[in-house]
């Protein structure tokens, strides 16, 4: 049984997500909290597994009390935000504080997006309940080493590919392998799930942070050495090839794996372009999705990478990939970064 306090000063969002949370046989709400300060004591009398964090309350913020709670107690949260660009910078500045998911407020009462929401909901909370927390406010520091500076000339960059995909954890995973590489990477194709509107938010912050440039990937843009690129939010970012020169395409095609953007319609449609010229690479992750598309990615020649179990999050699509033999090298995320420039070099010294 997974207890589950929930933290909102909205009186309606608390009753929508007890009555949702309360329908799965494995959740029990233990109780709720209108501001932080009631949170802080419910949280010593009732010791819940999860907690659901509103962003916007009267005393104290959500993201305030997120950072005093995973220094002091840490434990996974899953923070109720809303569908605004404001909101999404906020959003992520909770992932970065140790917050392990998110969920947006539902717009409107439909019953069909109703069921839609419980339905994530439900999940995240279970997956909550089981993940790993990561460093942020309480948790262990991630160490790595710095690449050398002769690490940082890649000949032929603009000739090769990286083809990144992630899910839950996945924002501050992403930051970790790119924060460190060089300007003269290749062009690196990413596919994180995140809603519409948050991927805009997402790459303005890795930009801010990257030696890279990172922006969202636009339709018929050719991916160029030193950029990477995130697929917008809500619409799938496949890759194709005109007149012998890589290009993005962005379409809406129905959801694969439940998800769109989806990992393996990424992976999927690299196969035709790509082989021993691409480095294929699946973070942590709920869920199966990019499994499929990296073990095809590695039986066409392209070597591949998965995190391992004790650096996600999540350990799902990763586990999914290394089941199936997906996978050449699993790796700790600290050392992501230095695997792919390594593996760089060796291709450019051959």
């Amino acid at each position: 049984m997974i207890k589950v306090l929930i933290v909102d000063d909205s009186a309606l969002i608390r009753q929508l997500l007890t009555h949702i949370l309360s329908q799965d046989p494995l959740i029990r709400v233990v109780g709720t909290a209108s501001d932080p300060y009631v949170a802080r004591d419910k949280i010593k009398e009732l010791e819940p597994d999860v907690l659901t964090l509103d962003i916007e309350m009267p005393r104290m913020d959500g993201l305030e009390f997120l950072d005093r709670l995973m220094r002091l107690r840490p434990m996974p949260v899953i923070m109720i935000s809303t569908l605004t660009e404001a909101g999404a910078d906020v959003t992520l500045r909770a992932l970065e504080l140790g917050a392990v998911d998110y969920v947006t407020k539902p717009v409107g009462m439909v019953v069909e997006t109703l069921e839609r929401y419980a339905e994530e909901i439900i999940a995240k909370v279970k997956m909550a309940a089981q993940c790993r927390l990561r460093a942020g406010g309480g948790g262990r520091a991630v160490q790595r080493s710095v690449p050398k500076p002769a690490s940082l000339e890649i000949r032929g960059a603009a000739d090769r590919l990286i083809l990144l995909g992630a899910s839950t954890g996945g924002t501050e995973a992403i930051k970790e392998v790119l924060k460190p590489l060089p300007p003269a990477m290749p062009p690196i194709i990413i596919v994180q799930h995140m809603p519409p509107g948050f991927t805009a938010s997402f790459a303005r912050r890795l930009d801010s942070l990257c030696r890279l440039h990172v922006k969202e990937g636009e339709h018929g843009e050719r991916p160029l050495p030193g950029h990477a690129y995130i697929a917008p939010g809500g619409r799938h970012m496949v890759l194709t090839k005109a007149g012998g020169q890589y290009m993005l395409s962005l379409n809406d095609d129905e959801t694969m794996n439940l998800h769109r953007p989806a990992v393996d319609k990424l992976f999927m449609s690299a196969l035709p372009y790509v082989g021993s010229n691409a480095i294929g690479v699946l973070l942590t992750g709920m869920g199966k999705d990019g499994a499929r598309g990296l073990l095809a990615l590695r039986q066409a020649g392209v070597h591949t990478v998965v995190q391992d179990e004790e650096s996600c999050v999540v350990w799902g699509m990763p586990r999914e990939a290394a089941q199936i033999g997906a996978a050449d090298a699993i790796l700790p995320l600290s050392g992501i970064a230095d695997h792919l420039l390594s593996r760089l070099h060796a291709r450019a010294s051959a």
